[in-house]
């Protein structure tokens, strides 16, 4: 019964932190990203925000901006939420998003190869 209670409070951790985000008008927090899930202890005390960023020449600009803006995050979240304890929050950049990408890249890189040798094998 723990784990349910904890997995719907890291869910509305992983919403609140997102829609806190985007209302933000930060420059520096922009472009294509993702709040892709929140891992909250036990104790409520820490949680670590994973931030999918596909733009990876500036994706540790924006975890900068989001480290920086931590605790305006989670005073809003605080406002948003109702929980006992409010966690600190870390923003971890998740690469699971950009590696997929990358690996579909890769694919069809060999696809095509592959549809290029044959090509050369009947002519």
């Amino acid at each position: 019964m723990a784990s349910y209670r904890m997995d719907r409070i890291s869910e509305e951790v992983r919403q609140g932190v997102d829609s806190i985000i985007r209302e933000m008008n930060d420059p520096r927090i922009s472009g294509t990203y993702s709040v892709t899930r929140a891992d909250v202890t036990r104790d409520l005390k820490y949680a670590k925000v994973f931030i999918s960023i596909l733009e990876d020449d500036r994706s540790e600009d924006i975890i900068k901006a989001l480290d920086n803006a931590a605790g305006y995050i989670r005073r809003e979240l605080g406002r948003r939420i109702q929980i006992r304890a409010l966690p600190t929050l870390q923003f971890i950049r998740d690469q699971n998003i950009a590696y997929g990408a990358h690996m579909m890249d890769v694919f069809r890189s060999l696809e095509a190869e592959t549809n290029r040798s044959k090509e050369n094998e009947s002519d």
